[in-house]
């Protein structure tokens, strides 16, 4: 029996500068990004901030202790107080439910379509219906909806979003980067995301009230003019008293081996979907597998694989995912009823105030299957895994 023997969580190695910068910053002993020998001086973090700002074309960027916190002080600061009803995709990661949970909103979930993103259709009926005024839009493993209709519902029911963007840094909608459409927008730089400082977040936006909050919120006390990526002055002074401080900042040991990696980002993500693009290909050779065509308007980064084996039981589906783990493929399922590793149900979050039933959202997960495709993989490797899952498919089908 034919085996794959690379390991799916082992990344690529930080590049050399960004080691290097990390070494330097640890010499220097000054990790607190405000740790600065003059007011002047520029931080790692703030450096970053400017950096990451003028990659996404925006003229904010706060750098985070991680993504979940990012998303938290970006509820807060569009507004989100507490009992509010704020709208959320059903299929998501725990932190997302979890950081509305935190800004003192009720998640109000939303059904998914069968290309895995939100259901614009329920979205729509629940945003006339109910009285309600923020969303939390996850582009869940990276899957972009129709960016331009979700931008009409949202316009016209006057709810203000925010982009969880942790699976999409680099990609797009008919080439605007993923991010720039709502009020506010937050990434992931944990290891297994488009940049690796093992945890971190950042968060971009337009609005300058909107960013002297966040800024506020993060922890930076009265020194917020030591950033570069912010408002001016002015602003500040109109928020600073009445905005709590929840001190989830970056600090510059990961700023300073982030920098490095940014300027790589789209070359990755360009390696990314060559890896995505030999894996699909071997996949659609499976009549029992069903990979969603993703919309030309979509510019995706395909560091995961999603794909489903909807004629497939849930027993069938559990031994589809054994089978292939003992030959060496690690795939999650999204449909257990009990959460496995970072895979949940949206129903096994049960301090959730509403969880009404999804039936659609369900049907999606019970045969939703997903895969980490790291850089360390090559089209060889790819094309022996796409085999392997085929194989395995093909036997229990």
């Amino acid at each position: 029996m034919r085996r794959f023997t690379k390991p799916f969580t082992q990344q690529e190695p930080l590049p050399d500068d960004a080691i290097a910068a990390g070494i330097e910053v640890m010499r220097s002993g000054r990790l607190h990004r405000y740790n600065t020998l003059s007011d002047e001086e520029s931080s790692e973090v703030s450096r970053l901030e400017a950096e990451f700002a003028a990659y996404m074309g925006v003229p904010y960027c706060l750098a985070c202790a991680s993504c979940g916190y990012a998303l938290h002080i970006a509820l807060r600061s569009v507004g989100v107080r507490a009992g509010d009803k704020v709208l959320c995709n059903a299929f998501t990661l725990s932190p997302v439910p979890g950081a509305i949970h935190n800004a003192g909103g009720v998640p109000l979930l939303v059904e998914t379509a069968e290309d895995y993103t939100i259901d614009l259709s329920h979205l729509r009926e629940l945003a006339q219906r109910e009285d309600v005024r923020f969303l939390v839009l996850s582009h869940m493993r990276g899957h972009i909806c129709d960016m331009d209709e979700l931008d009409s519902i949202c316009g016209k029911n006057g709810i203000t979003y925010v982009e969880d963007c942790a699976h999409t840094m680099g990609a797009g909608w008919k080439g605007r980067k993923s991010g720039t459409h709502g009020a506010v927008a937050c990434y992931s730089t944990q290891t297994y995301k488009h940049l690796n400082s093992g945890e971190g977040g950042l968060l971009i936006t337009a609005d300058d009230q909107i960013m002297a909050r966040a800024v506020i919120h993060s922890g930076s006390y009265m020194m917020y003019g030591r950033h570069e990526a912010v408002p001016d002055e002015a602003v500040f002074r109109r928020i600073r008293l009445e905005t709590p401080n929840y001190s989830g900042r970056m600090d510059n040991l990961r700023a300073a081996v982030l920098r490095p990696q940014l300027k790589s980002l789209d070359e990755n993500c360009r390696r990314w979907n060559a890896l995505y693009a030999k894996l699909e290909e071997k996949l659609r050779e499976s009549g029992s597998i069903v990979v969603p065509n993703r919309p030309a308007a979509e510019g995706y980064v395909g560091s995961s694989i999603q794909f489903s084996l909807p004629s497939f039981s849930e027993a069938r589906i559990v031994e589809f995912v054994e089978r292939c783990g003992k030959r060496g493929v690690e795939i999650k399922w999204f449909g257990a009823s009990e959460p496995i590793a970072f895979t949940s149900r949206y129903d096994s979050w049960t301090y959730l105030e509403r969880t009404a039933r999804l039936p659609k959202t369900l049907e999606i997960l019970a045969t939703l299957c997903d895969m980490r495709i790291p850089l360390t993989f090559d089209a060889a490797d790819c094309a022996f895994i796409g085999e392997i899952i085929v194989e395995v498919a093909t036997e229990l089908a």
